[in-house]
Order: structure tokens, then C-alpha cells, then sequence
């Protein structure tokens, strides 16, 4: 099977490209009013199951009517306004709650939040004191605690207090860039050159703790420049760029500091530093399952420094994870224009725009970021995922001859605009185009397995060079045993060679990888049929009709579950048709 039924065609282009998970539209629903706490109670937890966190405050402030003293639905209510970045709402139930043990990690943050952009620091540091507390609220509480100390003037004392904070080894990392940044907001510069230094050593904390640890090459850095010493500026750079190529901040940092314009602190103060701590643990904690943990962070960051590109950044990916493109949009949306993350944003937001169903504006978005930027091959690949999700594979192919007139000399990384362009023009059925691309692409990546599956499985298809193109698709199904889609090819192959005995064993192989396929069962099913074993070749198709596919070879199912497969002499009236490309959701990074 060349093209899987949800990403097979466009998936692994955008892939390459960036990572992260598709976005997907919301359902707009009106809240209804409820006449009865458990109502409205029950409303509120399934909104907020739903991601639909307007409407869960909606219910939550439904339900407090009937009970306004409960302090649960107080710290729901609190909880999910926090999540949504409505902050200042959620302050007069922080107060309520300020004393409640099981939830004053969240109301107190609130409140000592509040404070330190009041430049209330005296009254940041009482809200900082917490009954209950785990590692991760004494690392959170002890740094923020010392920027309260630094923005009453006592730099010392907060970066003492830092550095006597007891936790595990991981705490290291985040209390020697912080005392870093308060020695440099204080102007102890001596101090900050020898804490920054080292915490650019420490690169095994980096490992646990990547994106802290290009923080702090991006403060040194910036350090460095504003004490007039360039060079030193963009060795740091060097090392980072070693450590992480690619990341957009390093890559602008490096260009200012050769233009010689003025570098700013990436941390000016208390706010700042505040802000940076809750970005940081967010960061470290955004790898998987902790997205509304992760979130509440990043909106204690923000009430802090309104314009963080980093942190408006993370937020709009914990929404793509929680499958809120609309939220990602309004955040990516929201960066600075002078941010270096408004590249990247405005790919992410073209990419959102294709996932919740909106594939001109996408289209629109996606067309400015090429013209804007016509050597990143990354705008491209979006792109053109997104012509080839609406079927309109003419455009994608004059996307991709404009993108590969763009590389002068091709390199490994770019096989996959000739592999895309090669589907493109295959999906024309102009395969005196699409044949050299694929070919072109394992020039560049020799046994890329997607490849050699779909120019073997071309080839098949086309009754050509069959003993290459079985050869191909094994090698492909050797290197990705567990792609169901891959291993497909291999049965259909077998299949269309009129193998049958052995297209029904690698069928029932890739059925048991992707059982939810209707293809993959309908193509079981036909080998069923030829080697006689008609009731579960019925049963198959039946399981392929059940599972939705396409109108087309829904069709053919039908046909062959009224009157079976003909004749081998002219079985093609009847097999199924080649598998067509769904609309495809875009991943992102």
C-alpha cells in the first residue's frame, strides 16, 4: 500500500520538517444555564474534559451559585481561569484559598505572582511560604523567593538563599543559572561571568535539561556582548549551537551581536526572573501526559511578562498536544514581531489553520512564509502538505519544482522535497516526472524505506521491473517491520504477482499492525478469496465496510461481498482500487 489512509502521503514530509502532534478544531458549544448544582457541577468537569475551559468557568461560576463556599469548586473554578490566561480573574479565589494546604501551591503562586508585578516583594515572599511541599514546589517557591529578595534589594541574600535550596541533583541546573541571572540583574558582574561560566560546563545538567541550558548560553552570551567582549560572545554561541544546532534564538543572538547592535538582558529583573523560573520547570516538565500541569506554569509566566515569545511559544505547543488549534493560532498569533520565534510561529499558525479545517487560510498564510523566506524548505513541505491534503497535486508539484530550484546543490536533508515532488507528480500520472524523483531521493538518503516502498510498490503496480521492485519493498519492510502500511505493500505486491499463499501471510501480518485499516482488511480479504478461503475472505471485507473507508472502495466492498471476486483471468475489475490520500492533519513542531 503506497500511501497510508490519515498521514501516509504528506505525514512524514511535514515530519522532517518540525515535530509535535496535530491540532484539531473545537466544537463552539453555548453554555446552557442548569438549575441544579450537580448540573451544573457534572457540565463543568465535562467541558473541562473537553478542553473546553470557557465554558467549564461558565459552569463552575453556575455552580458556585448554589454553594458559594465550597472550596472545591472554588479551586476548579480558580485552576481552570489560570489555564485559560484569564489571571486577574482568578485572584479573589486564590485569596480564598490561600489557606487551604492541598491547593496553596496554586493559590499562593497566584497571589505571590501578583505581587511581584506589583513590586510588593516583602508580601511575595510571605505568599511564597507553602505548608506542603514536593521538590518541585521548594526548587519553584526557593527561586522565585530569591527574586522577591533581589527586587527588595537584597541581591546577596537572594542568591545565598538559592544556593542553600536541598533537593535532588536536578535542582543544580536551575539554581546556578538563576543566581546567575540575579548576579547579573544586580550588576555583580565578576559574579555573574564565573556562575554563567559554569553552568555552561555542566553540560550532563544539560542533557535532563536542554532548553535551561541554552537559556543560560543565551544570558552569557548577551552578558558577554553588553561588557563590549564579542569574541568571548560568539564562542558561547559556538558551544551552543554544538550542543542544539537550529534554534532560532542563537541563530538571532549571533547576527545582533555581529551587527553590533544593542543586546538586551534576557532577564531584566524580578518579573523577568520570576518569569524565567515558571518557564523553565514548564519546559523541563512539557514532555508528554503533563500538558494542563504544564500550562498552568506557563500562564503564571505570562501574567508575569505578557510579551514572552518563549513562553507564548510552549503554550501554543501544550495546546496543539491538547488538540486546540484555535488556542494555538490565538497564541502563536500573539508573538512579538521582533521576536526570532515569529518565523517559526508563522509556519506554526499557517500549519494550525490546515489542521482545524481552514486549508485556504492555511493556504494563504503558508504562501506569505514561502515568498518571505524562499530558501527554508520547511515552508515548502508545509506547503505543499497542504495542497496534497486537498487533492490539489498540480500545485504541489509546481511548489516543489520552485523548491528545488531553490537548492543548487542537493544534500542528504533534502530528499524529501524530490520524494514529495515524485508523489506529486505519480498522483498526475506523470510518471516520466515522478520516477526520477524518487530516484533522485534515494540518491540522497540510499534506502529511505517510504521511498523505496512507494516506487516499488509503483512499479507493481505498472507491471515493471518486478524483480527490483520486490526486492525493494522487502528491503523497506526489513528496515520498518512494524509499519503496517509497509508491510502492506509487500502483501499486495505478492498479491498483484498472483503469490497468493504468500501475499495472505504478509496481509494478516500488516492486518495485526493496522487493525483499524480498512484497506489493509480489504486487501486481506482478497487473498482470502484466492486461495479459497471465502467465509473469512467475507468476514474480512465485512470488517473493512464496518470501518468507514472511502466512498470508492466502499463501492467495490460492497460488490464483493454481494458476488465475491471473478475469475483470476479478470480479477482487476474488482480488486480494489488504488488507495486515494485522506485530508491530511499536518504535524507540527
Amino acid at each position: 500500500m503506497r500511501q497510508g489512509r490519515a498521514r501516509w502521503l504528506t505525514g512524514l514530509a511535514i515530519v522532517m520538517a518540525m515535530s509535535g502532534l496535530p491540532a484539531q478544531a473545537k466544537e463552539a458549544t453555548e453554555p446552557v444555564k442548569i438549575t441544579s448544582l450537580s448540573g451544573a457541577y457534572l457540565a463543568a468537569r465535562i467541558a473541562e474534559g473537553d478542553n473546553d475551559l470557557d465554558n467549564a468557568i461558565t459552569y463552575y461560576k453556575q455552580a458556585l451559585a448554589f454553594d458559594p463556599g465550597d472550596p472545591s469548586l472554588q479551586q476548579s473554578l480558580m485552576l481552570s481561569l489560570i489555564a485559560q490566561g484569564r489571571f486577574d480573574e482568578s485572584l479573589v479565589y486564590a485569596d480564598k484559598l490561600k489557606e487551604v494546604p492541598d491547593v496553596e501551591r496554586f493559590s499562593r503562586l497566584a497571589l505571590a505572582v501578583d505581587s511581584i508585578r506589583k513590586k510588593d516583594f516583602s508580601k511575595a515572599q510571605y505568599w511564597l511560604k507553602l505548608s506542603l511541599e514536593s521538590d518541585l514546589d521548594r526548587l519553584l517557591v526557593g527561586v522565585m523567593n530569591g527574586w522577591a529578595q533581589q527586587g527588595a534589594g537584597s541581591a546577596a541574600d537572594a542568591m545565598a538563599s538559592i544556593d542553600k535550596l536541598q533537593g535532588p541533583d536536578w535542582f543544580g541546573l536551575f539554581k546556578s543559572f538563576h543566581r546567575a541571572l540575579i548576579a547579573d540583574a544586580s550588576g555583580m558582574a565578576d559574579k555573574a561571568n564565573s556562575i554563567y561560566s559554569d553552568t555552561l560546563e555542566d553540560t550532563a545538567a544539560g542533557g535532563a535539561a536542554p532548553e535551561t541550558w541554552m537559556r543560560n548560553a543565551q544570558a552569557y552570551a548577551s552578558f558577554l556582548a553588553r561588557k563590549g567582549d564579542k569574541t568571548k560572545a560568539l564562542a558561547v554561541l559556538d558551544k551552543a549551537e554544538a550542543f542544539a544546532p537550529g534554534k532560532l534564538e542563537i541563530t538571532a543572538l549571533r547576527d545582533m551581536i555581529n551587527k553590533g547592535e544593542t543586546i538586551p538582558p534576557l532577564v531584566a529583573g524580578p518579573s523577568d526572573g520570576a518569569s524565567e523560573i515558571l518557564l523553565d520547570l514548564a519546559t523541563a516538565l512539557n514532555r508528554g501526559g503533563g500538558e494542563p500541569f504544564v500550562r498552568l506554569y506557563l500562564q503564571y509566566a505570562l501574567a508575569l511578562k505578557p510579551d514572552s515569545d518563549a513562553a507564548l511559544v510552549q503554550l501554543a505547543s501544550v495546546a496543539e498536544q491538547l488538540k486546540d488549534g484555535e488556542g494555538a493560532i490565538a497564541l502563536y498569533r500573539r508573538i512579538p514581531a521582533n521576536s526570532p520565534l515569529k518565523e517559526i510561529s508563522d509556519l506554526q499558525l499557517g500549519l494550525n489553520l490546515a489542521d482545524i479545517g481552514r486549508p485556504d487560510e492555511a493556504i494563504t498564510e503558508l504562501k506569505k512564509f514561502v515568498d518571505a523566506h524562499p530558501e527554508d524548505m520547511r515552508a515548502y513541505m508545509a506547503l505543499g502538505g497542504v495542497y496534497s491534503s486537498k487533492e490539489d497535486f498540480r500545485s504541489a508539484a509546481e511548489l516543489y519544482d520552485r523548491a528545488v530550484s531553490v537548492i543548487k546543490t542537493p544534500v542528504a536533508a533534502n530528499w524529501n522535497i524530490f520524494y514529495q515532488r515524485g508523489i506529486a507528480y505519480e498522483r498526475l500520472k506523470e510518471w516520466p516526472k515522478a520516477e526520477p524523483n524518487f530516484r533522485k531521493a534515494l540518491e540522497l538518503f540510499p534506502d529511505q524505506p517510504q521511498v523505496m516502498n512507494y516506487l516499488g510498490y509503483s512499479w507493481v503496480d505498472m507491471n515493471t521491473n518486478l524483480k527490483e521492485a520486490l526486492a525493494m519493498i522487502q528491503k523497506a519492510v526489513d528496515l520498518r517491520p512494524s509499519d503496517g502500511y509497509i508491510v502492506d505493500s509487500l502483501g499486495w505486491a505478492y498479491y498483484r504477482l498472483g503469490r497468493y499463499d504468500d501475499a495472505v501471510r504478509e496481509l494478516e501480518r500488516a492486518v495485526s499492525l493496522k487493525p483499524e485499516d480498512p484497506v489493509l482488511n480489504d486487501h486481506l480479504g482478497d487473498a482470502y478469496w484466492r486461495v479459497g478461503r471465502k467465509l473469512e475472505a467475507t468476514y474480512q471485507w465485512r470488517q473493512a465496510r464496518d470501518l468507514k473507508p472511502d466512498p470508492d472502495v466502499l463501492a467495490i466492498l460492497q460488490q464483493k461481498l454481494i458476488n465475491g471476486l471473478p475469475p483470476i483471468e479478470s480479477n482487476t475489475a474488482q480488486e480494489t482500487p488504488k488507495a486515494k490520500p485522506e485530508p491530511t492533519p499536518v504535524p507540527k513542531g
